[in-house]
């Protein structure tokens, strides 16, 4: 299969969307205008049931829909379309809107961003202790946008929020001196939608044996499984990449995939089926993981099935998330209460080799908090009843797996909306706010 992409200025060439009223394709085109929209040939023949799109999860993940946007925000951008204003306007309406959608949580632009050389790294995260994330500027965009997607501010040319990346000397510079990072996540974007002959030089200085980094790992975050497996198929280039991989894992390096699968519906076609089999085949490993998403994935039938499936090709299920305080969070997002009941239902459904997934967890400023449950204790002769939580990762590894309280709530969303149990405060608060405030002298004095 050749390769095609439909964005905003296009999209209405796509032969299915016949089977929707002009309402429907306007629709998409007005939240289109807000948030990012691509979608490709693969997606729309293959994965998209056409004959019940309204309830197809890979519709709504690919297809923009009209209650991601609130009423006044989408009558806002209507109005500006159905004016016919010119597209700076456009651009400055869109943005304004955009701007009240939290387009970088989680502290990234403020906390994450490491020096190296008396420079900012703006195209690195290090947030953890063992974990650099690096956004090559290649690999900026992707094959399709996910409508959820927590990087949705990456792909709409919004000033300063965009993380990239073009040149790997300082990252090289940078992991030599901090040989406490064994791992190296390649992201964006997704880097699989990088040409061989541009990925080859971002990985090169990894394998040389007289590098000075104390890399182990390489991870490449991607959806290129669930959205293009002919990348390791069909593309002119996919042998080089399936060499390269081999060539990586040959030198001593564990590479690993860090898959996105939000539906086992994106592991029912052949070619997927086979590209997982190339890459294993090459020494790869592949780990999957996706949030929870209302309206795609809240079900935890869907979430037993897939983990089997992804087993049963040689895949490590590896993380449930909770959906990001982000874009059109309202539209996607499931009380944390649900989504622990969710997993706790799909997990009982699998054996012991799918009970590799952890979760749900929440990517939140201090770090990864797992939801573990809820439960009633007693102190002082008053019980309480306390979601039950811990890091898997944390801001300071100190932290991580330590079972901490919040109290229950059963309308919390996010690690924001919930309170200590005990106390006044949880036990990392004043470490983080020192942090916090540590990163805002910073920017100030830069």
């Amino acid at each position: 299969m050749k390769y095609k992409a439909y964005m905003a200025h296009n999209f209405r060439t796509i032969p299915q969307l016949s089977a929707l009223s002009e309402e429907e394709i306007r629709n998409i085109e007005i939240v289109g205008n807000v948030f990012p929209f691509k979608v490709n040939n693969y997606v729309v023949d293959e994965l998209i049931d056409w004959d019940n799109y309204l309830n197809d999860p890979m519709f709504r993940l690919t297809f923009p829909q009209k209650e991601m946007l609130s009423d006044k925000d989408f009558e806002t951008m209507k109005k500006a379309l159905d004016d016919k204003v010119d597209k700076d306007t456009l651009k400055i309406i869109a943005d304004s809107i955009r701007a009240t959608l939290n387009p970088h949580p989680a502290g990234q632009m403020e906390m994450n961003v490491p020096e190296y050389d008396g420079e900012k790294l703006p195209g690195i995260q290090h947030k953890y202790e063992q974990t650099v994330l690096f956004f090559p500027s290649s690999g900026q965009t992707c094959h399709s946008y996910c409508t959820f997607c927590f990087r949705w501010a990456q792909f709409v040319g919004m000033d300063g929020l965009k993380f990239a990346m073009r040149e790997t000397e300082q990252l090289v510079g940078y992991l030599g001196e901090h040989q406490e990072v064994t791992d190296l996540l390649f992201t964006g974007g997704d880097p699989m939608i990088m040409s061989f002959k541009v990925f080859k030089q971002y990985i090169e200085p990894f394998i040389d044996p007289n590098n000075k980094t104390n890399i182990q790992t390489i991870r490449l975050g991607t959806k290129v499984l669930g959205f293009w497996p002919y990348k390791f198929l069909t593309d002119r280039d996919a042998q080089e990449f399936l060499d390269l991989f081999k060539k990586i894992t040959d030198s001593g390096l564990n590479l690993s995939i860090m898959a996105h699968f939000n539906h086992v519906n994106e592991l029912k076609t052949p070619a997927v089926q086979e590209a997982i089999r190339l890459l294993r085949e090459a020494g790869a490993q592949i780990r999957t993981q996706s949030p929870l998403i209302k309206n795609i994935n809240d079900d935890p039938d869907v979430w037993a099935k897939m983990w089997r499936k992804q087993v049963n090709l040689g895949m490590i299920p590896y993380y449930m998330f909770v959906e990001r305080d982000t874009g059109a969070r309202h539209y996607f997002e499931v009380p944390l209460i649900k989504t622990w009941e969710i997993f706790q239902k799909a997990y009982q459904q699998v054996s012991g080799v799918c009970r590799t997934v952890r979760g749900p967890s929440m990517s939140c400023v201090p770090g990864k908090v797992q939801i573990l449950g809820t439960d009633e204790i007693s102190v002082n002769g008053k019980t309480e009843k306390v979601f039950v939580l811990q890091m898997i990762q944390g801001r300071n590894p100190d932290w991580v797996n330590r079972p901490f309280f919040a109290k229950y709530d059963p309308h919390a969303r996010w690690m924001d909306d919930l309170k200590p149990a005990f106390g006044k405060k949880f036990f990392f608060d004043d470490e983080l706010e020192e942090m916090i405030e540590e990163a805002k002298e910073e920017l100030q004095s830069a």
